[in-house]
């Protein structure tokens, strides 16, 4: 996500997932008994076993056998999978609003492999899941930028409530549409020294454990521009040291890093920020920096001067094996192809 802050998505806080699996259950009553012991006479005994023969064979009366659903699942095989934030993808086309069914497979269209359901606080957990069903995209993950105004970090308990809130809808919502994740931004430096918002995010986020864990969704911290745990207005060559330990510090193997290449080639060396976070990288964020022009460019391009092929070492070293997510400018099919073959060309998936 760019460092910059958004503005607030309306959501209600959490929503259940009201989706169930639907089990089609057999329940077998035994006719037991023998000639001469039953009460029936042998040609009653031999019948009642043939009725009995047929029950077991075939369905219950009145049982429905439910059509098995399909299962979406991304390319096997691959230790980088290539994916764009759902808000990179047009929002309207010939005139005309775009359902999210439409824009998801517009993600497919251009070859990713998936897409970061980064607009979670604008459909409820069935929303969502109905469309990426629907569309048959896979969705690895979930966002909801109103972590931005609702911080883990603010001082107002009300407000770090309501930011709690907001991931929990997120939690629900990656598990629901098939998702191994969740994106936060954990708050603002302004909001209080160092101390005070490391001991307020830390506090909230061990309240979301118990759900991610119960849902399978680790919860993902992004490296933003938001003057927490790096130093941003000193120069580069900053290490990724107090991340690592803040991440450290919930001893969960549900808290990780969502690792921004680009936000923080600014002040550190990505392959030395991989090797210290080593296994808490679980995905990454991937966009152009120029620090020539100390600008956002497009991933590759002739003004990026991040280093690619060390980030490539730094990946091979860590065994890094997942998702990689472009949040650049996007657009149409057209568009979106082009950032996915620039994402090509960074991580060497080409030639």
């Amino acid at each position: 996500m760019q460092h910059e802050s958004r503005s607030e998505i309306e959501t209600t806080p959490s929503y259940p997932d009201s989706g169930s699996c639907l089990s089609a259950g057999s329940r077998s009553e035994s006719l037991s008994g023998a000639p001469g012991r039953s009460g029936l006479p042998r040609r009653g005994f031999l019948g009642a076993a043939a009725v009995a023969t047929a029950l077991v064979a075939a369905p219950a009366r009145g049982a429905m056998v439910a059509e098995v659903p399909k299962t979406i699942v991304p390319p096997e095989g691959k230790r980088v999978l290539l994916s764009c934030k759902l808000g990179m993808i047009a929002k309207k086309a010939g005139g005309k609003e775009l359902s999210l069914v439409e824009r998801l497979k517009m993600a497919a269209d251009a070859g990713f492999d998936g897409v970061d359901f980064d607009e979670a606080g604008a459909y409820t957990v069935e929303q969502a899941k109905a469309a990426v069903w629907e569309a048959g995209v896979f969705c690895h993950n979930a966002i909801n930028h109103a972590h931005w105004q609702a911080t883990l970090t603010n001082q107002d308990p009300a407000i770090r409530a309501k930011g709690v809130a907001n991931i929990e809808h997120c939690i629900r919502v990656s598990h629901a549409i098939g998702g191994s994740g969740v994106l936060i931004v954990i708050g603002k430096g302004e909001d209080g020294t160092p101390q005070e918002c490391d001991e307020r995010a830390s506090s909230e986020i061990r309240k979301l454990i118990p759900l991610a864990a119960s849902l399978g969704q680790p919860i993902l911290i992004e490296n933003v521009w938001n003057k927490i745990h790096y130093d941003h207005d000193k120069p580069p060559e900053q290490s990724a040291e107090r991340f690592v330990k803040f991440v450290d510090s919930f001893n969960s193997r549900w808290v990780g890093m969502y690792y921004d290449i680009g936000n923080h080639w600014k002040y550190g060396q990505p392959r030395e920020w991989l090797r210290q976070f080593g296994h808490r990288a679980v995905k990454l964020d991937v966009k152009g920096f120029s620090r020539a022009k100390n600008k956002f460019v497009d991933i590759t391009s002739e003004d990026d001067d991040l280093p690619w092929g060390e980030v490539q070492a730094g990946l091979k070293e860590i065994g890094f094996a997942g998702w990689a997510t472009a949040e650049v400018g996007g657009g149409d099919v057209e568009r979106l192809t082009i950032v996915r073959k620039q994402m090509e060309k960074a991580f060497g998936l080409v030639g």
